[in-house]
């Protein structure tokens, strides 16, 4: 599966693998696509930088990429303890009584939680790529739109392709006019902070729009049938999140969380603002109801939601808490039905995308040419 842009990258195979698992990123570069580090749950250059250090000794001279999130608009001199002060009261006891409902222990004295949202401020992703910088990463993409322009001009000079998410053709104009070499068309069906446009209707949209830059087709792709549409649609690649969640390499905290992504359909997930503030798919639980219910107050707008839940989503995940446990996935969740290696995901996609061009080969009269 080449095109333009995986050749200009030097992968086999134009399947780009977001992760926040290193090992993940690595077996994914390995089987000949280009696997994607998230970065922002790396509050501490220290650690980024440790992983790095493996993801460099395992990808076997493959390239690969990091994934940040910088917001569009800076907000100077805030701290987190001035936003932690903007958290109502009310908000704090729903969570309080939401937790004592359903008999969450609290956490050990003096354990902090595995999960903060400072990842999302602007001066952490920056640590970050001052990290980052010192690897040979490839690519540089953005969750949260264009980053700033100093970002741009600074992965530019270092040979750093920049991608960007977008979720309309709107905002992958407005890519292209920030200087972006690779923009993202991420539909309705994916996994995480999504928009409202399904992908069928988003990739071609997006790939007019953005012309003659590469676009890479994302949302609910877990199937070489559907690398093979993304194609056809006018995508140079697929970006796939979801499907590496269930990986053998992969590293959730719950074996029951695990069972829960196994046994979800494509039709047990939610877009929801319960984790972050704004919309993200992730699987439906009593936790989400809770917080989408008429009865509840309301979420908060970023970062203040991720603050508020922070400590709750740790507890949860730790004391496996099955009604309450959670995670961002898309709908592609109903392919996920075992637990297989990245390499045998791998194997599986390019097999499909072998017999998807095949058929159509066959339809259009071109069988064995």
């Amino acid at each position: 599966m080449q095109t333009e842009l995986s050749k200009k990258l030097g992968v086999e195979h134009a399947v780009f693998g977001f992760t926040p698992f290193p090992a993940v990123a690595a077996a994914i570069s390995r089987a000949g696509g280009f696997g994607v580090l998230g970065a922002v749950r790396y509050t501490a250059p220290d650690e980024l930088k440790r992983d790095l250090d493996w993801i460099e000794a395992h990808v076997d001279g493959t390239p690969y990429g990091l994934d940040v999130v910088m917001p569009a608009k800076k907000v100077e001199g805030v701290t987190e303890a001035d936003v932690e002060a903007m958290i109502p009261e009310g908000h704090r006891q729903f969570v309080k009584d939401t937790l004592a409902k359903y008999g969450v222990p609290e956490l050990a004295e003096g354990e902090a939680s595995g999960w903060r949202i400072t990842g999302w401020m602007e001066q952490v992703a920056r640590n970050q790529l001052d990290v980052a910088f010192d690897y040979p990463i490839r690519l540089l993409a953005n969750a949260l739109g264009s980053p700033p322009a100093d970002v741009v001009a600074r992965a530019h000079d270092q040979d750093v392709l920049v991608a960007a998410l977008a979720g309309s053709a709107r905002h992958a104009v407005k890519h292209k006019e920030g200087g972006i070499d690779i923009v993202v068309a991420q539909g309705y069906e994916a996994g995480g902070h999504t928009g409202d446009i399904a992908s069928m209707v988003l990739t071609p949209e997006v790939v007019d729009a953005v012309d003659p830059l590469p676009v890479l087709a994302a949302g609910g792709i877990g199937s070489g049938q559907q690398m093979a549409a993304a194609l056809a649609l006018g995508a140079q690649g697929v970006w796939l999140g979801s499907i590496w969640l269930t990986t053998t390499e992969a590293e959730l905290p719950s074996p029951r969380l695990i069972e829960k992504l196994l046994a979800a359909g494509s039709g047990d997930t939610v877009r929801s603002r319960a984790l972050t503030g704004k919309p993200a798919r992730q699987l439906r639980t009593e936790w989400t109801d809770a917080w989408d219910s008429a009865d509840g107050p309301g979420t908060l707008p970023m970062p203040l939601q991720g603050l508020l839940v922070a400590d709750a989503v740790s507890r949860i995940q730790k004391y496996e808490v099955e009604p309450l446990l959670g995670t961002p996935v898309g709908q592609i969740v109903g392919r996920m039905t075992s637990e297989r290696s990245v390499q045998a995901v791998f194997d599986d996609l390019t097999r499909g995308f072998e017999k998807a061009v095949d058929r159509i080969n066959r339809i259009a009269g071109r069988s064995g040419q």
